[in-house]
């Protein structure tokens, strides 16, 4: 099944996917598909409205990017390292009582298993002579 197109349309995708601000405010719910399309066919692609959705496109992206590894950093540099080494071993404690807890519902579970028939289990070999 061939999934072709009216060229106004793949033009339409292709002014979108260098515009994806316009998908943000589209899910946001600030715009429509329709009106975003219709504003595109009568206005088209140089048209001022779009410059604002242009500008934000790298700028967001970049500046974002910056802002995170900026974050971190901050909080890396201001993070009580003593805090910080005393909750990692609080984790460390609790993996191991959890680790505790599994081993002891296994060991259990091996113990409740039933004896094969034939084969009781004595606590005192005797064998005859």
């Amino acid at each position: 099944m061939g999934n072709k197109l009216h060229p106004s349309v793949q033009e339409f995708k292709a002014f979108v996917k260098k515009h994806p601000v316009l998908v943000q405010e589209v899910r946001k719910g600030k715009l429509n598909w329709q009106e975003v399309y219709e504003d595109w066919y009568i206005l088209g692609e140089e048209d001022e409205k779009w410059k604002k959705f242009k500008d934000k496109d790298s700028k967001t992206e970049e500046s974002s990017k910056e802002d995170f590894i900026g974050k971190i950093f901050t909080s890396i540099k201001n993070a009580d390292m003593n805090n910080l080494q005393q909750h990692i071993s609080h984790v460390g404690e609790a993996i191991s009582t959890i680790q505790a807890v599994i081993h002891q519902f296994r060991g259990e579970e091996k113990s409740q298993q039933p004896q094969p028939a034939g084969k009781t289990h004595h606590p005192f070999a005797f064998r005859k002579d």
